[in-house]
């Protein structure tokens, strides 16, 4: 299907910034599962900008306003093809994804910083049901089926910066929070494993033309021989409705917006994802 997807942030400033500069990760890739036909990123004031792609191929936006301003209004919008997803077929076995090579390939999606470390009992709850897995494949979707039946989606029970661990421990959270722990548990078993962010449509059978409200989304993928998807917060297999925006070792490696500004005391902060099924 082709959607369109609007994505406008807003912040508010509670008296004059003097400066402000950021980074945008909003612009959606192109792959095998999706391909981007159109792409926009709107800034209000204008402001000084250049792209790049950072070291895990997501394109970055980078501007910086030097103007006294009061607000500042980033609409990103995006019209993407997606496809039905076809996962290869190649399959590794725990021996080959424990061999020295995948760990040297991969190290920076084994590493188990605090962000995803999983707590004791967790990590124990996971080897518990990875045990009974006969594949790595097998092992992804108990760990993820684990993290689905035990921790509650609750949006604000956590924040952007709260950890895995923190999640687990009140069994509320977030999307993020579930991939996160995911990654953790994963990683623990010594499968490689990266944080994705993007869109999902919210209707299970979109309807042509109908402009529905959404929100950024986060899933997780696992490699044993390729990159496969998996979503633990919905508990069911990837298809057209997702959109993928960026990839990284955990959220921090693929914020929608950040940035720093100076002049002004606090900020807030309001978000609106607006998604359109096209064809």
């Amino acid at each position: 299907m082709q959607l369109r997807i609007v994505h406008t942030t807003t912040f508010a400033y509670d008296g004059k910034a003097s400066a402000s500069l950021n980074q945008a990760r909003l612009t959606p890739v192109t792959s095998p599962e999706q391909i981007l036909v159109h792409s926009r990123i709107e800034v209000h004031p204008t402001p000084w900008t250049y792209d790049y792609r950072d070291y895990y191929g997501n394109l970055v936006t980078a501007f910086e306003i030097m103007d006294e301003h009061d607000h500042l209004t980033v609409t990103a919008t995006s019209t993407v093809q997606t496809e039905p997803r076809h996962p290869g077929e190649q399959h590794l076995g725990w021996g080959d994804l424990g061999a020295w090579e995948v760990a040297d390939r991969w190290t920076e999606f084994l590493i188990l910083p605090d962000v995803v470390a999983p707590p004791e009992d967790f990590a124990s709850r996971v080897k518990d049901v990875a045990a009974g897995a006969a594949t790595p494949a097998d092992a992804a979707a108990a760990v993820a089926g684990l993290v689905r039946a035990e921790v509650e989606y609750q949006p604000g029970a956590t924040g952007v910066h709260s950890l895995a661990a923190d999640a687990w421990g009140q069994r509320a959270g977030v999307c993020q929070d579930m991939a996160h722990l995911v990654i953790g548990g994963l990683r623990s078993l010594g499968i490689p494993a990266r944080y994705v962010s993007g869109y999902l449509h919210p209707a299970p059978d979109p309807i042509v033309g109908l402009q529905v409200t959404g929100q950024s989304h986060a899933w997780v993928e696992w490699w044993d021989g390729a990159w496969r998807a998996i979503d633990p917060t919905s508990g069911v297999g990837l298809d057209d409705r997702y959109v993928t925006v960026a990839v990284g070792r955990d959220y921090s490696d693929v914020k929608p917006l950040s940035g720093i500004y100076s002049g002004s005391g606090s900020s807030t902060m309001t978000v609106d994802v607006q998604i359109t099924r096209l064809s």
